[in-house]
Order: structure tokens, then sequence, then C-alpha cells
């Protein structure tokens, strides 16, 4: 079975499968919690290491002590001596202990006292001196029959841990050095560690039988704190699970404090909000485009119905086939208006900008639209300064500029003018297209820009418009970076200015 980083794939899988099923409270409970345990841990074992070096510098310390209240008994200068003999006048005997070494085991019957006894106590020191071959020269009589430990490979001052009658010992090896730096012997003291040792192993005990308890507590807080903390999202998913397209005005509860909980309450509402808007829009867009389509449809319906309930004249014919091409026509330029927005709110539409002069497209725009205006016996009246260039897509802006005038057109009494105007203000270029039609309201001036928004709220459709032109020509320019002002004045006109972003040289 092959494995990654030591671990089977399918215990890895296993592993991955159980923490995606947990609950995101356990999730961060157990995050936090196996961080911790690291922590502790670490802790634990820093301060287990800590106290059992103190414990042993004490001895150590305890030991250099000793060596050096038997130098100075000895009458040694500093650690330098003659021979071992001098050793024969030091004190080496615990107190507590008889004088003859063949006594030491009738005084431990009589007393009481033996190794493992004063293993107990605090205040004992062994003492041993040996001579260059390792043979006992003295030791003291509370190592009875037994000996301490020796190594002869270190001719330095030693500390090591040893063992007396089964219990440890603490012993330093010290070589004996005479005024020849020849080693003459060693001198070796040994401290019980009975005590120290069962402190240390207590220690441990409790570190190890307190560390589950400790790590399975922070667990369950750390679970109890997470889920305390995540009931705002606890709410908002409650909220959300309830909501559908007929209670889309529902939001959540806002938490008390200004946490992340709380940008995150809010985001979740302002995206509800564009969510309802839009939902909103698409189905007023939906409502006005069938009313749109419907009413050519059924006008072209009753048409065909009329005709063929009885013969009629070849005019009468002619008429209303004539009539019913009309409805089509308008049918086909609203459908190719509906699939130009489309293109556009799905960001398939780009622009190709490049620099063009604006007063040649002005007046290629006013040309196509020359027959329309004969038909009201409307004149045009130009105001083009041809050495204007700006950046835009010629194509784009040929639409915008139809749109316009094909609205001022419609709007503008019979036998009145239309004015366009390119010209020069500061760093802009600006193009105006002005009519004499009876205005728009002030409070509906930027409603116009709407899909399917008429200000004749009857929806009459006389005028031929189907009330999508100006919502194109926001989104063309939006495109191309041109700005839109629109003024009006009733009864007096309206006028809209494109406003281009930069003259180009």
């Amino acid at each position: 079975m092959k494995k990654d980083a030591g671990i089977p794939i399918t215990a890895k899988g296993f592993l991955r499968k159980r923490l995606n099923s947990m609950s995101l409270r356990s999730r961060i409970a157990l995050y936090y919690t196996g961080a911790t345990a690291i922590l502790v841990a670490l802790v634990f074992t820093a301060v287990y290491f800590l106290v059992d070096r103190v414990v042993y510098r004490q001895f150590d310390d305890e030991l250099r002590g000793e060596i050096t209240e038997i130098f100075t008994e000895a009458r040694f200068p500093g650690e330098k001596f003659g021979n071992l003999s001098a050793f024969s006048s030091v004190d080496i005997d615990d107190k507590n202990e008889g004088e003859d070494e063949d006594e030491d085991d009738d005084k431990s019957r009589r007393t009481g006292v033996s190794g493992e006894s004063l293993q107990s106590r605090g205040d004992v020191e062994y003492i041993q001196i040996i001579d260059d071959k390792g043979r006992i020269f003295r030791k003291s009589l509370n190592i009875f029959r037994d000996t301490l430990a020796f190594d002869i490979r270190h001719k330095e001052r030693y500390f090591f841990t040893a063992s007396l009658w089964g219990a440890p010992v603490r012993q330093v090896q010290v070589p004996l050095v005479n005024s020849d730096k020849r080693t003459l012997g060693f001198l070796i003291i040994a401290v019980p560690m009975k005590n120290a040792i069962i402190v240390l192993h207590d220690l441990e005990k409790v570190f190890f039988l307190s560390f589950p308890v400790i790590i399975l507590t922070l667990f369950l807080l750390s679970r109890a704190i997470a889920g305390r903390s995540i009931r705002p999202v606890e709410k908002v998913i409650a909220t959300a699970e309830q909501m559908t397209q007929s209670n889309l005005d529902r939001r959540i509860v806002m938490p008390p404090n200004r946490d992340e909980l709380y940008r995150l309450s809010a985001t979740i509402n302002s995206f509800l909000d564009r969510i309802q808007e839009a939902f909103q829009r698409e189905k007023q867009f939906t409502a006005d485009a069938s009313h749109e389509l419907k009413t050519p449809l059924a006008a072209i319906k009753g048409t065909l119905e009329v005709l063929q309930r009885k013969p009629r004249e070849r005019e009468y014919y002619e008429s209303k086939i004539q009539y019913c091409l009309g409805e089509v026509n308008r049918m086909t330029v609203l459908i190719d208006q509906l699939l130009m927005l489309a293109r556009h709110e799905s960001t398939s539409m780009t622009s190709s900008i490049e620099t063009i002069v604006l007063a040649s497209h002005a007046a290629d725009a006013v040309e196509r639209l020359r027959h329309v205006a004969d038909e009201k016996k409307i004149t045009f009246d130009l105001e083009l300064d041809e050495t204007l260039r700006v950046a835009a897509d010629p194509a784009m802006l040929g639409i915008i500029l139809e749109n316009l005038l094909s609205n001022a057109v419609k709007f503008s009494p019979y036998g009145s003018s239309v004015s366009l105007a390119v010209k020069r203000n500061d760093a802009f270029a600006t193009c105006v297209v002005r009519d004499n039609g009876i205005g728009i309201p002030t409070d509906r001036l930027q409603n116009v820009f709407e899909r399917f928004y008429r200000v004749d709220q009857s929806r009459n459709s006389a005028t031929g418009g189907s009330g999508l032109g100006l919502a194109i020509v926001r989104k063309l320019a939006d495109l191309q970076k041109i700005r839109i002002a629109i003024s009006s004045v009733k009864n007096e006109g309206t006028a809209v200015t494109l406003i281009f972003p930069g003259v180009q040289q």
C-alpha cells in the first residue's frame, strides 16, 4: 500500500472525511484544542526538564561542597596532596554510625539502621577512597559491605548517577593528583536521590494524568464558546433557508457587536437587497416585454380574423397586410433591442474604441433619419465643429445618435425643428440633441433610461416606440465611458447631452 508522509492514503482520506463532516464549532474547538495541547505538552516537558535539571544541579552543588570540606579538613592546598595516607585522619563517617567497620552488621541490627533506610534521609553522604589500582583504601561505614560505583576511564572530575542497594545516588568522582601530576587515586562521594526521584516521578504522574483532563476540559469549553460565537451564523442560515421568491423582503437580524459577524450580516443583507431589486427588475421586465410583444400580436391576430370572415376588396387586403407588416417590423425592432440589452447584461458586448471625427458621425446619423423627419415636415438645425476628434466606438455611437434623433423627431410637433450641436466645452467634447416637444417632468427625467419606461403611463405606443431606446443609449454610453446629461422644460422641449471623456488632438 502506498503511503504519503507515513500515513496510508486510506487512513488519511478517512481523517479528511471525518473532519469535513464535523460541524464548524467542533472543528474550531478541535483546532484550538490541538494547538493548545501541543503548547501545554511543550510547557509540561519544559517544566519537567527544568525541575530535573535544578534537582541534579542542587545535588552536584552539594557534592562540590563535600569535596571542599574534605580537602579543607585534610589540609590540602587546593586539591593537591602528597599521598593517600593523608586521608586517614579525615572523619568521613556519618555521625549516626559506629566507628568500627567490623561492627557494622551488629550495629545495624541493634539500632535498626540499614543502607535502605539511610536512603530516605537527606543528610547522608557516602564517601569512598580508592587507589590508582582501583583498590579501596577507605570508605564510610554507612556503605556497609557494598561499594560505590567507579569508572577508571574518567581522569577528570566526573558527575554521574549510579545505584546503591538498588536505589539511585548522585556521585562525583574526583582524581587525586599529586604535585608531579600523577593520579594516586580517586575520591568518590555519593548522596542519596531517592526522595528527589520520588518527587520527579510524582511530578511526571501529575503531568500525565492532568494532561488529558486539561485537554478534554479545554475541548468542551472551546466547543461551547465556539457554539456561542457562531450563533449569529446559525441565525443567518435559518433565515436564508426560509427565504423564497415570495418573501425576499426578509432580512437577517444584525448582531449587537460590531465585529466580523456584524459585517457578514450587513454584507448578506446588502446582497439580498440587490437580489430583491434584480428580481423585481426582471419581473417588471418580463411583464413589460410580454405586454410589448402581446400588443402587436393581438393586433395582427384581430386583423387576420377580420380578413377571413368574408371576401374583401383588393385595396382592403393590401392595407391590412401593410398594417400587419408594420406590426411585424415593430416586433423585430423590439426583439433586436432586447437582444442588444441581453448581450450587454451578460457582459458579452465589448466596445472597439478608436479616434473618430464626431461631427462626421453626427451628420451621417441625421441623414439616416432625414426621411422620417420629412414625413412630419421637421427640419434639422446643425452646429457641427468638424475639428473635434473623440475616442468612441463608431457603430455604438451611431446607434446612440440614431436613438436620440429618433426620439427627438417622434416627440417634436409637426413642422418644428430638431437641433444637433457638436462643440468643444473646455477639455470635453459635447454632442447636444434638442427637440421642441412637450417636455418631461423633472421628477421623471432619470426614469426615462429604464427599460420600457414611458412618460405616458397609459403605455400608449402610438408614437411607435418600445420604451427601450434610451435604455440602450445608457448601456452603450457606459461601455464607452460617455456621460449623459438630460434637461427638459415643460412645453418647450428636451435636451440630451453626450459628454465625451476627452478631446483627441
